[in-house]
């Protein structure tokens, strides 16, 4: 079974002026709690091979990301949502490759999404094995979240960053959806391909990494990373599933779940990051997905110091920021998805979050 180590302090900042402080050491383990905004390295563990394929040493660039290289030694070890972005930010930097996130991605495999990717592989089906992907990532990521919607005889699947202020979201993005296509050609077969695949970013220079990697038409300036493939893929079975070895692995991510606990305000940010740019997400319609009265949220919010219509109004700045930054998705596009039903509307906002109109601070250059 795969275990969670803990992670390993980095001591120094091997002298780099421009290195950001070392993260503190993060209790990490079997029966302990993931925190909101880490991430278990699983993916991101390719990171380092990435570098090496540029001719770039590794250690130097994860060090100034202010982590320690031995982390990346295991998958299963874990940092902060906040350093894989800004280590990301630094990869791109480095290589002058903007599609770093995509390289990073197609390196992976199912067995990247640990104890989740090894319960898809058992399951009885591709939808199983799907749901079984957007209901328990949570165990090993605490930074994004996944979605999957059937839409007649289409499915969307989505990967949605949603911790505050995430550093290259569209790399980060590029890579989730990367390697879900490696899994789906695991359980379907290395043939089976996506009808298409939507990305938040701006449309690369050189696009054939993204053609050759997902053998799909790829559509940029999206305002989700989603892949859409038919729905009649849900019902092939998985090959070699074990429902023995699947059993035990529902078991052991239940006991995960249950000692791992859950932040309220967290809860709520993945809730309304999954939701808010398809649908209006009310106080009520939250308090009802999460099986407690409307005051009881409201009350349990008030104690951690945060309400719902401030945590709202964060993750619709996080949404605005991703899409202004990484896309050229129009403001009007933009006020619609987050529930605006006028351009104005959202440009007062923007100006109360920001201090910026939307187009100023896109236009601005800002970083992440």
């Amino acid at each position: 079974m795969t275990t969670i180590n803990s992670i390993v302090p980095l001591s120094t900042n091997v002298g780099r002026e421009n290195s950001i402080p070392t993260q503190p050491t993060i209790p990490a383990g079997p029966g302990r709690m993931l925190p909101p905004g880490h991430i278990h390295l699983g993916v991101a563990k390719e990171i380092a091979p990435t570098l090496c394929d540029f001719g770039i040493d590794p250690d130097p660039v994860i060090s100034e990301a202010g982590l320690d290289p031995s982390l990346f030694d295991d998958g299963a070890n874990v940092i902060p949502h906040a350093s894989l972005g800004r280590l990301l930010t630094l990869c791109v930097a480095r290589t002058h490759c903007q599609h770093f996130g995509l390289l990073v991605g197609q390196r992976a495999t199912i067995l990247s999404l640990g104890m989740v990717g090894r319960l898809m592989q058992h399951s009885d089906t591709v939808g199983d094995a799907m749901r079984a992907l957007v209901s328990n990532l949570s165990i090993q990521n605490r930074g994004a979240v996944p979605s999957l919607t059937t839409l007649g005889e289409t499915v969307l699947f989505s990967f949605l960053v949603y911790q505050p202020k995430a550093e290259s979201a569209d790399q980060i993005s590029d890579g989730s959806i990367a390697v879900t296509v490696n899994a789906l050609r695991a359980l379907c077969g290395s043939e089976w391909n996506p009808i298409e695949v939507l990305l938040p970013r701006v449309a690369p220079a050189d696009k054939e990494p993204y053609r050759r990697h997902f053998r799909a038409p790829v559509r940029f300036n999206q305002e989700t990373a989603s892949i859409v493939f038919p729905a009649s893929d849900l019902n092939c079975r998985v090959a070699g599933a074990d429902p023995f070895v699947r059993g035990l692995l529902e078991e052991r991510i239940q006991q995960m779940k249950r000692t791992q606990g859950s932040v309220l305000s967290d809860d709520i940010r993945r809730l309304l990051r999954s939701r808010l740019t398809s649908q209006h997400c009310s106080a009520d319609e939250i308090a009802d997905l999460l099986a407690m009265h409307r005051r009881t949220l409201s009350r349990r919010l008030k104690g951690s110091g945060m309400g719902y219509r401030a945590i709202t109004n964060e993750m619709r700045f996080e949404i605005a920021r991703q899409l202004l930054q990484d896309t050229e998705v129009p403001l009007g596009q933009i006020a619609a998805a987050l529930g605006y039903s006028e351009a104005s509307a959202f440009t007062r906002a923007f100006r109360r979050w920001s201090g910026q109109t939307p187009t100023a601070w896109r236009y601005a250059g800002h970083p992440n």
